[in-house]
């Protein structure tokens, strides 16, 4: 009898908040590896804010979720067999089938990572796609220089915590918002933040005037809304603000209005670049050469939110939208060994 494995289906198309009905958990036959393939047990995969964009039938950046089907996304595994020329039973590799116990590959896409260079779960955070996000628009787009002030919102989260870091490397002043106490903790006791604050609990505008008295010269955008209108009042002249993400407005039914502060963009000569990490992977050798020894030399610290089980992806997805990880939000779907 054919083995089975386990994969997360798109069910419907969430309208506002996504709920765990949108998504069904399908338990079918295993793939089987053809010649040329191989067939690889998913370990880790990724849940990312960007995905709540692909459960939409728009076009974008990224194709949008098919109903009915499952989804994919970051996922690290091990090659379980292969007739794949350099990838060998054993191998941990890196792709972009998540939401699945098993997937099979001609290789595309695929690749091989030396798991003793860093904890495997690193590959999906600091030494992955968020910490390349973070590398990539702080240092290509912010520019920063030191003794400027940089502001990070979001920044216990996966992008935002790596950013706070590299800016605190290049001799920046770095204050982060967050969610709750103990996040603000971790950035400043942890993470060497020199000042954070609790969104919730605090008026942005008051908040934004005490930590950074003299402006801010480059702010990391992953939030949008009212922060966003809030920091354009206390930009310096020529500040820089790379725009990562606007995960406050992600569930919104109908679009939001724009920044009310938006004119300060002139007067301030203000620079805002979207930016997708994708459009930079030439950057890649660089930034897992600078990332590798900065983690080493215990200058890039991190940490994981760890769900267990691929039943469990839906939830740890809406956790994610509700701010409930510390760090990058994983999914465990098996042991790192199974000896």
């Amino acid at each position: 009898m054919p083995e089975s494995h386990v994969e997360i289906h798109l069910k419907s198309r969430p309208v506002g908040f996504p709920k765990e009905s949108d998504f069904e958990i399908v338990e079918t036959e295993r793939p089987v590896p053809e010649d040329g393939q191989m067939l690889v047990r998913n370990i880790y995969m990724s849940v990312d804010p960007y995905m709540r964009g692909r459960m939409r039938d728009v076009k974008s950046y990224t194709p949008p979720f098919q109903l009915g089907r499952v989804m994919d996304g970051g996922s690290l595994g091990q090659v379980v067999s292969s007739t794949v020329a350099g990838f060998s039973p054993g191998d941990c590799v890196l792709g972009g089938q998540g939401w699945r116990q098993y997937y099979v590959t001609d290789g595309s896409g695929q690749r091989k990572i030396d798991g003793s260079l860093a904890p495997l779960p690193a590959f999906l955070g600091t030494l992955g796609m968020p910490g390349m996000t973070a590398y990539v628009g702080l240092l290509d787009i912010g520019k920063p220089q030191e003794g400027e002030t940089v502001f990070v919102s979001a920044a216990a989260g996966a992008v935002g915590s790596v950013v706070g870091q590299i800016a605190k490397i290049h001799g920046c002043r770095v204050v982060g918002s967050a969610g709750s106490s103990t996040k603000v903790e971790y950035l400043i006791d942890e993470l060497g933040f020199d000042d954070a604050f609790n969104y919730k609990e605090v008026d942005m505008s008051e908040a934004l005037s005490a930590s950074c008295p003299d402006g801010i010269d480059i702010y990391f955008e992953n939030v949008g809304g009212a922060t966003l209108e809030a920091v354009l009042n206390h930009m310096r002249p020529f500040g820089r603000i790379p725009v990562c993400g606007m995960i406050a407005q992600y569930n919104l039914e109908e679009p939001a209005p724009g920044p009310k502060s938006l004119i300060q963009v002139i007067p301030r000569r203000l620079t805002l670049t979207g930016f997708i990490v994708s459009d930079s992977f030439d950057r890649l050798g660089e930034f897992q050469s600078d990332m590798s020894t900065w983690i080493s030399e215990g200058r890039v610290k991190s940490r994981q939110t760890l769900v267990e089980g691929i039943e469990a992806a839906p939830a740890a997805f809406l956790g994610l939208l509700q701010g409930e990880n510390l760090g990058k939000m994983l999914v465990q779907i098996s042991p790192e060994s199974l000896s």
